[in-house]
């Protein structure tokens, strides 16, 4: 068990609330943001771009080994997920000793960890009317004392940053949605990734670099589903 008091949590200056979700078979996946008003996520739309790269490597590998590999990523990342979240929310870190990666990958990633405070927001939902888009932040705090969307993710091996562009499109779209949301800038983006070999990656952008980016994905969403 880790248990830790450090980690202040401010909250943001206006009240943030839960919206309704459901993801469709074709995986999209939609936030009623208002009654019969729905918004597709930031997720959806970054992973859009991948898709024909995704597809050409479930081919090469086969659909049983890829399907093997994206399941065990899938509860590998829930659980490094959930861990971290009860870490800054101070809560007491249970280690479930059928999953001894996330444990790993969580315990190597504290120090990194402990440059976050200040916390405004915590795995919760934001959406923009201006973009018509929407998602759930991992969490938006002061890292290195400068508020910033900070994304967690694991990996198998170490990414290169050609690889993890959409990475910082969605977490600049999570820097509007919040702004326009409460009114308060963030001009630091950061991305902490959780690596197999013990490597911690962190990440950090300004994202006014991926405004312009973020439009081109939203446009090239949009253009698949009218």
């Amino acid at each position: 068990m880790v248990s830790k008091t450090v980690f202040k949590t401010v909250g943001p200056p206006k009240p943030i609330y839960e919206i309704n979700s459901v993801t469709k078979k074709s995986g999209l996946r939609l936030y009623e943001v208002a009654e019969n008003k729905w918004y597709p996520s930031i997720t959806t739309i970054t992973s859009h771009r991948k898709k024909d790269s995704i597809i050409k490597w479930r081919k090469r590998v086969g659909e049983k080994q890829a399907t093997k590999i994206s399941t065990a990523a899938a509860s590998r990342g829930n659980k490094f997920h959930s861990m971290v979240e009860c870490y800054l929310k101070n809560e007491e870190v249970s280690f479930d000793e059928t999953n001894p990666l996330a444990t790993y990958l969580f315990q190597s990633s504290r120090e990194e960890l402990n440059r976050i405070n200040n916390i405004h927001l915590l795995e919760s939902c934001l959406f923009s009317d201006y973009l018509r888009i929407s998602g759930r932040v991992d969490c938006i705090a002061e890292f290195d004392g400068e508020l910033s969307v900070i994304d967690f993710k694991t990996s198998t091996k170490p990414k290169k940053e050609i690889w993890i562009e959409n990475y910082f499109v969605q977490e600049t779209a999570y820097a509007v949605m919040y702004y326009e949301r409460c009114g308060i800038p963030i001009n630091k983006i950061v991305t902490i990734i959780a690596v197999e070999d013990g490597t911690i990656q962190v990440f950090e952008k300004n994202p006014d670099h991926y405004y312009d980016l973020l439009r081109s994905y939203i446009d090239d969403f949009m253009s698949t589903i009218k």
